[in-house]
């Protein structure tokens, strides 16, 4: 296997670039040899979990390298085939990758045997494609000729390597001497975009949905000046996006080829060569070299034409049958088909295909029972037999924009109860899933269900929401995939129809105050959350939730987000310190750094929201609200009325100091962001350099600090000043955007130097140094089981704590000790932060219920939005 087994031959070329750095040709070649000499010389089944990381990497070409079969699961499915194919080795995320032996049997290997796939998505086919390694690195040499790869080339891993599109991007970069970029980020991060940068990527791959997610991201606008094309395959992308993609890619300086392929045929088999992208959109092109297509007449189309049959309708026509030495020895099903050799010289692909007179194939249908949907392969028969083992009899259908489930004869229940199963049992988001009881089901002639008929019927009626368990058993407990919206619906004040399918937590109007009660909330329907799933869209959290399995076992430790625990200490230390308890100054310092991170994270996504400064707006007003109502009850309850302090100004207009400080000042930054962000171009600038303009904030606020240092002589108010301040904010904010091992240590470096010194002593500089390092370098901490959610109750009812607190020592001080005291202050701001969210809660659905004006429209369309 030349691109395994050759690695040092490119020298201290790049080969991977990970959050650490790159790894070069000669050191990959010294890790790849290594793990090598561990698997020893006898061939064996190696099973490696495909995760986009190093060690996951290595220990892939490792095997190849060895001679030794791969077979390379998906992580959700290790288990279930380890069960059925008893590898000899394995290496699990769980081992952070390292091989380790398991109890295997003796395989009978042939010699050509490479590797082993899957091929039907999440359906639960044990069936495996069996490649050699001649299928390898023949269809890496064909991708890398008609992509035209170079040693300079780099591409960046937007799809999982366990898929066979994925992996082809890896096989066809070592080949050449390219590099591939690690990482596990959506292309809705801003993380990814700033790594895709750093690497200089030319080359990024995508099905359908990842094309959609870029519209979602103002990809047009992105400045990636190296890139120079784009991929697609994985599915049909309709005509009218092929064009638009080309288009802009004219003008900006990239190439979009468009792609066809199964596992089958290791990847690719065709490709629309760019220039043609614009004219012919529908088109999958031509073979790729090597290969050759030919149409085996007579095939049906049970699922009926596509909505494009191209322009020659009296051209040739059939099932697309392909040659070529990427077509695979043939299927797995069972250990002893390790042993047999290649069995195939073409490959029926399944799709029913024209050949245009202008030399370009183009796919008209299905002549099997197959759909391709978000890069799953869905098997229709394994789907009626899977509902059919739930005791539903069901006809399944569909095309690349959903399956449709025909119930003849049944209830709306079951018809409930087929969506949870497959969306539970299959993986497909709920979004992509359509339901329906019909008396009889529509019949062709011959009496063959009539698939067309039931599917035109299909898209007429509503989608059946799930309710019903996927046993059928007629329990109306919802699934955790249904769970998503109602979790969400909840948290910020929305009816559960209101939320679509490519809505985000942010673009709903999501924010740090509603961040921790949803996210809690998630991972007990879900279980651990991916990174950055506040900026994926519902249909994607909810095939998450889908495929999410219960707990195996007691886990004595949960891993929690770094910026919610130390939220919870810092308002502790706020607290204790106030109340005796203990002095650790710096609590409240560190929760302005935390709201900086959480601006960056909330307040500015990579995706252009609609009506970003409203919801800018309301987001400060679920602050300023219960800000502004507390102040006036203490101004006129415990002190002397004074106007600066109702208008959040006490620290510039007013007299003394005010122990509220903290929300006057979080408030006046962000009035002051929600003013400069309300401008698209200042949005748009910080979307395409994130990490830059995070850096200009910090640089902007130090040198306004020193400047008010150098004019006034305030140095107590200097640490409860905005002007003075605006870098702890901006600490968090660059926190947040850092991506990088140079640009996580310069803020490092940054943090330690403009923090020494400048508060009341060294254990307030260590407090505030601590809280800034652990957002940059450490993601999650670990908290105890049932600590976790005392940790996140503390943590979502800050706000109110830090407000109600002051009270409460004020009333009980002398009367119970520091101690006590501190517990009272926490539980009195969580019991406000509870009865305010209910409140709310009323006065939304108050709203909701009121009259409507006689043409239908409520007095105000756009509260609703306004108040989230």
């Amino acid at each position: 296997m030349r691109f395994a087994a050759s690695l040092a031959d490119h020298g201290n070329r790049p080969a991977l670039f990970t959050a650490d750095g790159p790894v070069r040709y000669v050191e990959l070649a010294e890790r790849v040899a290594a793990v090598a000499d561990e698997l020893g010389a006898a061939r064996r089944v190696v099973l490696v979990e495909g995760g986009n990381h190093l060690g996951a990497v290595v220990t892939y070409l490792a095997a190849l390298a060895g001679g030794h079969p791969v077979l390379l699961a998906p992580p959700d499915r290790v288990e279930p085939l380890a069960a059925v194919w008893e590898p000899d080795v394995g290496a699990v995320a769980a081992a952070q990758w390292a091989p380790t032996e398991r109890a295997g049997v003796e395989h009978q290997l042939h010699p050509d045997l490479a590797l082993l796939l899957t091929t039907s998505g999440s359906t639960g086919s044990p069936k495996l494609v069996r490649l050699s390694h001649t299928n390898l690195e023949a269809n890496a040499a064909s991708i890398a000729r008609y992509l035209r790869l170079g040693p300079d080339d780099r591409s960046i891993t937007s799809l999982p390597l366990h898929y066979c599109y994925g992996l082809s991007v890896l096989h066809s970069h070592l080949l050449v001497g390219g590099a591939v970029a690690l990482t596990d980020l959506s292309v809705t991060d801003p993380c990814f975009w700033a790594q895709a940068r750093e690497a200089r990527v030319t080359g990024l791959a995508g099905v359908p949905y990842t094309f959609d997610m870029l519209d979602r991201v103002g990809f047009a606008d992105m400045d990636l000046g190296h890139l120079r094309y784009l991929t697609q395959a994985g599915g049909r992308m309709s005509p009218e996006k092929v064009r638009a993609y080309a288009e802009l890619g004219r003008r900006r300086g990239f190439e979009l080829f468009v792609m066809y392929g199964q596992t089958e045929a290791t990847a690719r088999m065709a490709y629309l060569p760019p220039e043609l992208a614009t004219t012919a959109p529908d088109a999958i092109g031509i073979a790729v070299p090597g290969g050759s297509f030919h149409l085996e007449p007579g095939a049906e189309d049970p699922a009926g034409p596509n909505e494009t049959s191209g322009p020659d309708e009296a051209s040739p026509s059939g099932e697309l049958v392909y040659r070529g030495p990427n077509v695979m020895m043939g299927y797995a099903e069972t250990p002893a088909d390790l042993a047999r050799g290649p069995e195939l010289d073409e490959l029926r692909t399944g799709d029913l295909a024209r050949l245009g007179d202008d030399g370009l194939y183009r796919i008209t249908g299905r002549a099997s029972r197959f759909l391709k949907l978000f890069g799953l392969r869905v098997d229709l028969d394994r789907v009626e037999r899977l509902l059919a083992d739930a005791g539903l009899s069901a006809v399944c259908t569909g095309d690349d924009d959903g399956l449709v489930i025909a119930l003849e004869g049944g209830c709306e229940a079951q018809a409930r109860a087929a969506v949870a199963t497959v969306v539970t049992e299959v993986g497909l988001p709920r979004s992509a899933v359509t339901a329906w009881v019909v008396d009889e089901l529509p019949r062709l002639a011959n009496g063959k269900p009539d698939h067309v008929g039931i599917r035109a019927r299909a898209a007429a009626r509503p989608a059946v929401e799930p309710e019903q368990s996927a046993a059928g058993t007629g329990a109306t407990s919802p699934s955790a995939a249904t769970a998503v919206r109602a979790v969400l619906a909840e948290a910020l004040d929305l009816r559960p129809d209101d939320i679509g399918p490519d809505d985000t937590f942010v673009a709903l109007g999501g924010d740090s105050l509603s961040y921790v009660e949803v996210s809690v909330a998630l991972e007990g329907a879900l279980g651990r959350l991916p990174e950055a799933w506040h900026l994926l869209p519902v249909a994607e959290l909810e095939a998450i939730g889908a495929g999410a399995e219960p707990a195996t076992g007691p886990r004595w430790f949960h891993a929690m987000e770094t910026n919610v625990v130390l939220r919870a200490l810092s308002i502790a230390l706020v607290v204790g310190s106030h109340a005796g308890s203990y002095l650790v100054l710096g609590g409240a310092h560190v929760l302005l750094v935390i709201a900086g991170f959480n601006f960056a994270r909330f307040r500015l996504p990579a995706v252009e929201v609609t009506h970003p400064t409203r919801k800018a707006l309301a987001s400060i007003a679920r602050i300023a609200v219960p800000v502004g109502l507390w102040a006036a009850f203490q101004v006129t309850y415990a002190e002397a009325f004074r106007p600066s302090r109702l208008f959040f100004a006490n620290n510039y207009l007013g007299s003394g100091f005010w122990v509220y400080w903290y929300v006057e000042v979080l408030l006046q930054l962000l009035v002051v962001l929600t003013l400069v962000f309300a401008f698209a171009r200042v949005r748009a600038l910080e979307r395409r350099h994130p990490e830059a303009f995070a850096f200009g904030v910090l640089a902007a606020g130090l040198a306004l600090r020193f400047a008010v240092e150098a004019t006034f002589d305030r140095h107590v108010e200097a640490m409860h000043m905005t002007d003075t301040l605006v870098w702890c904010f901006a600490l968090g904010w660059a926190a947040q955007r850092t991506s990088r091992l140079w640009s996580r240590l310069a803020l490092s470096a940054i943090a330690w130097w403009s923090i020494s010194g400048f508060f009341y002593g060294v254990e307030h500089d260590a407090v505030v140094l601590v809280g800034v390092l652990a957002l940059i370098w450490v993601p999650h901490l670990p908290v105890l089981r049932g600590l976790d959610r005392l940790v996140a109750a503390v943590a979502a009812a800050s706000l109110y704590i830090y407000l109600v607190h002051f009270a409460v020592l004020r009333e009980l001080r002398g009367d119970v000790g520091p101690w006590v005291l501190t517990g009272l202050g926490l539980a009195a701001g969580w019991a406000a932060f509870v009865g305010a969210g209910r409140v709310e809660g009323a006065l939304v659905a108050a709203w909701r219920r009121r009259p409507r004006r006689r043409d239908g429209q409520s007095a105000s369309t756009s509260v609703t939005a306004a108040a989230n």
